[in-house]
């Protein structure tokens, strides 16, 4: 057992461990509130799926949402029964800040994008401790000029950010770091303590208005018993749930001021959005007319509701800080800050002990400093998420009726959907909601803090409520039935390896659990996506967005469909995938031979068929090229290459996996049946020369690629001139600047050309960029599928890093020098005055001492120079680099 899985590791551990037998629920409170709840799929109720129009931001204050809230560095139970969330007002605003400001898809130039300054710095899986902190101008936020200016942007330009429009007042300092810090006292017994700091030279005005609140779960028809807020007479407030029974909630603010409470319900303000009257005369926008426009009629004079404020205000002298804190309990303490500050420290220092654990000996302190904000990042991440397809679909009995087209629009084949959890998200702005291939690889890094919760997370999109009848996984809510490249096995089998190796135990109740479903999942892959039944798949866009030379989520413009070198690399990692753990189940339940054998024929089938697709002898390996492209098969039986050196022609390499001798072993039915294979079907196993000789240390290997053609493909993948950059492989081949690809059809050219930064195309909104920049979940498979090699060939097989260099290494090197690179991104560069990559080109973020410790993790970075680009904070994927670290880190 891993020293930071044993029961006496640390406090942090103890809580997990109590967890997961359930003799605690310290899980039940955490972060899940999101930050953008406006402009989603479950709030659009518009005719023509118009999702960003139909519920904009300036709706958001005072529209009831349906689904869920929203919220500024907040927090809530798992059912979001009921949220606790910060409102800040600067006297300049004319709007409470509530929640983040950010450009719908149509308004941004690069598609949608948060404009704020925000950075999560710490947090552990129970939530006890959690760090964040939120920059806030002291002067009129730029909404309109944000909105106008990107207008007038296109693709060729950047995006223009908030510190664009603000560049004096973030370099004089004009602005609060305001911090927000939330400890448990106990499961159910939250502390939260808000100190803002002036950083300018002047004093500022500063409003601070912790809220508390209910989710409308009254308004729609189903169950009209509402919740109540009310105050006592002590200064408190006390809070009535029929789930969460009775708790209490307290606040001080460190000027000594008492609290102003501000009373109203979370209930639609019609009159404001639909000039019709409102149900009750206090609505959800109340507070920002009490507190901006002094309306004091708007807020409850009987000091009860639904969503209460604790308003406190006071000019902050210049560099000094203003303190709010509150706490909610269950229990009604006598004296509730008696113990506060001595709780808030030690849950401080007991994260400092979970965080110690975790990095490998001899890692540098801004390498431990990366892992730790990165698994922050992820944690704050967690979201409540709640969408019934079948009741968005047919409304709500106390709503209008949605238009008729819904019964025929989007979803409208996954009416089995009933979402009720809190999942591990991408984003909490720009990506409120599940992406189901992000998600696989954001449970690896779990895994490593949390296999309990990891493993949930992959079980749940397996259950009925989630998977298709057919066996499909669903996508994303924009399109559920969109295909995201199959890697739900891998993830499982990764997250097993991980809860094995820290806690000691094999959890293969967990792996049959999820085995049988996955098998499901194969299936639909195999008849949904293999178009003429020849072992080659298809499968659309596979979460690549624009890395195609058009959208292959359509068919193409010649006509005819495309074979995909990548959904058929992504078919034969999933046969290995299943293989493998089909033979970790058959050491206990030998009826699984037979199952990984017909996942290892599956995989040899594929092997075929890729690389000669049978008598046609076309296949996508393109023995010149040195490379697998996609493959256009037109309606005249021709077959035409997509000749394009992107992650596309990558993918196959990922179809990778060692059989250890003593895992043959241990298998002897199925070790049999692979020799007779390998004895009566010598063309079968002919194109995976690792099955017939064994390799270092007796070792088998099955991969897709033999060595010559590994060689070959790390000819470009390690060429500076091609994939390789300084901050790892990019997504698209460097030559296309000089050489774009270019597709004549009807007269009109399909263009690929490389582009380092942000999307230059529309197709799929521009919001991302494969054609060029650095990913990390590609990355990190490549550098998985080269230990692989490694372990197979071992010393004897050596490269050239970089290509021309003259220097000779052995893959497990390489995979080494991958992975530093893409940790690169977040260190200090000395070559660049110390600053880190991924805020380089930001003279503020890069130096700024108040700014240059927070890490932000983006969604990609630029192939160039490591420019973070896309969302801002999607620490979901790239969080990856924590475990990369733990890996590779202090080397």
């Amino acid at each position: 057992m891993s020293p930071l899985h044993h029961p006496d590791s640390s406090a942090e551990h103890r809580r997990l461990v109590d967890s997961e037998a359930r003799r605690a629920d310290w899980k039940n409170w955490g972060p899940y509130l999101a930050e953008r709840a406006w402009g989603t799929v479950r709030e659009d109720y518009s005719s023509k799926g118009d999702a960003w129009r139909y519920f904009p931001h300036e709706h958001a204050r005072s529209r009831a949402y349906r689904w869920n809230e929203d919220g500024l560095a907040g927090t809530c139970n798992r059912h979001q029964n009921a949220c606790l969330a910060l409102a800040l007002w600067n006297e300049r605003d004319p709007i409470l800040k509530e929640r983040l400001f950010g450009l719908t898809g149509p308004q941004g130039n690069h598609g949608e994008d948060v404009k704020e300054y925000y950075f999560y710095l710490d947090n552990v899986p129970s939530h006890a401790w959690m760090r964040m902190l939120y920059k806030y101008p002291q002067v009129e936020f730029p909404y309109r000029e944000l909105v106008e200016g990107n207008a007038k942007r296109g693709t060729s330009d950047p995006e223009l950010e908030l510190a664009d429009l603000l560049d004096d007042v973030f370099a004089e300092g004009r602005y609060f770091d305001v911090f927000v810090d939330h400890a448990k006292a106990g499961e159910d017994d939250l502390l939260c303590r808000i100190t803002a700091h002036n950083r300018g030279p002047e004093p500022a005005p500063l409003h601070v208005l912790p809220h508390l609140w209910f989710r409308n779960t009254w308004s729609w028809g189903h169950d009209d018993r509402k919740p109540r807020l009310h105050a006592r007479d002590d200064g408190s407030v006390e809070a009535h749930e029929r789930h969460l029974g009775t708790r209490y909630w307290w606040s001080r603010c460190s000027t000594g001021e008492s609290a102003r409470h501000l009373f109203t319900e979370n209930e639609t303000n019609h009159a404001r959005l639909h000039d019709a009257g409102n149900r009750s005369p206090h609505v959800k926008d109340a507070f920002h007319e009490r507190v901006i426009d002094g309306r004091e009629e708007a807020v409850n004079p009987d000091e009860v509701g639904t969503k209460c404020a604790a308003w406190f205000s006071a000019t902050v002298p210049a560099g000094e800080s203003l303190t709010v804190e509150w706490r909610f309990a269950d229990v009604d303490h006598a004296d509730p800050f008696a113990d506060f500050d001595a709780i808030v420290e030690t849950r401080r220092s007991e994260a400092d002990e979970f965080h110690a654990l975790l990095a490998p000996a001899g890692a540098s302190d801004e390498e431990r400093r990366v892992q730790r904000q990165a698994l922050a990042g992820l944690l704050w991440t967690k979201q409540f998420y709640h969408y019934s397809v079948e009741h968005w679909i047919a409304g709500d009995p106390a709503s209008p009726p949605p238009p008729s087209a819904r019964l025929n629009g989007r979803n409208r084949h996954w009416r089995h959907v009933h979402c009720y959890d809190v999942i591990s998200m991408p984003d909490k702005w720009e990506y409120p909601w599940f992406a189901a291939w992000d998600l696989a690889f954001h449970v690896v890094p779990l895994a490593r803090i949390d296999p309990e919760w990891a493993k949930r997370q992959l079980v749940i999109f397996l259950r009925e409520w989630y998977q298709h009848p057919n066996g499909q996984i669903p996508a994303y809510e924009w399109a559920l039935d969109d295909v995201n490249p199959p890697v739900h096995a891998w993830a499982c089998w990764q997250v097993y390896q991980v809860s094995r190796e820290i806690t000691g135990e094999a959890d293969t109740d967990f792996l049959e659990r999820v085995f049988h479903k996955l098998l499901l999942n194969f299936t639909w892959w195999v008849n949904r996506k293999d178009r003429d039944g020849n072992d080659i798949f298809s499968g659309g866009f596979l979460g690549l967005d624009n890395i195609a030379v058009f959208d292959r989520s359509h068919p193409p413009p010649t006509g005819g469909h495309v074979e995909q070198a990548d959904s058929t690399g992504w078919m034969a990692m999933f046969s290995l995938n299943m293989m493998r753990i089909a033979l970790e189940l058959a050491q206990t339940r030998p009826p699984y031979e037979d199952v990984a054998t017909k996942f290892f024929e599956h995989f040899l089938a594929i092997t075929r068929a890729i690389r000669s697709m049978g008598i046609e002898k076309h296949g996508l390996w393109d023995e010149r090229a040195g490379f697998f492209h996609d493959v256009i098969h037109l309606p005249d039986g021709r077959h035409v290459p997509l000749e394009v050196r992107s992650m596309v022609g990558l993918v196959p390499l990922f179809a990778t996996e060692v059989l250890e001798p003593e895992l043959l072993d241990a298998v002897p039915r199925f070790r049999r049946r692979m020799q007779w294979v390998i004895d009566n079907r010598p063309h079968w196993v002919e194109p995976v020369p690792g099955l017939l000789k064994e390799g270092s240390d007796g070792r088998r290997l099955l991969s897709l690629v033999t060595r010559p053609m590994l060689e070959r493909i790390l000819e470009r993948l390690l060429d500076t001139k091609q994939f390789l950059s300084p901050h790892g492989l990019r997504g698209l081949s460097r030559e296309h600047a000089d050489k774009p690809f270019a597709l004549q059809v009807d007269g009109r050219s399909h263009d690929v050309r490389y582009e380092p930064g942000e999307s230059q195309t529309k197709m799929f909104g521009g919001n991302s960029n494969w054609r060029g920049p650095v990913w990390f979940p590609l990355n990190f498979l490549a550098i998985e599928a080269l230990e692989a090699h490694h372990r197979y060939h071992g010393d004897d097989l050596a490269v050239e890093l970089p290509r021309g260099s003259g220097r000779r290494v052995p893959l497990d090197e390489v995979a080494g020098d991958l992975s530093r690179r893409l940790a690169s991104l977040f260190l200090p560069d000395p070559s660049r005055g110390g600053r880190r990559p991924c805020v380089a080109s930001s003279e503020l973020q890069a130096d700024d001492p108040h700014w240059k410790d927070h890490v932000p993790f983006h969604e990609f970075f630029d192939g160039d120079d490591g420019t973070g680009l896309g969302a801002s904070h999607q620490t979901g994927w790239t969080a990856l680099v924590a475990e990369l670290i733990h890996r590779h880190g202090g080397r």
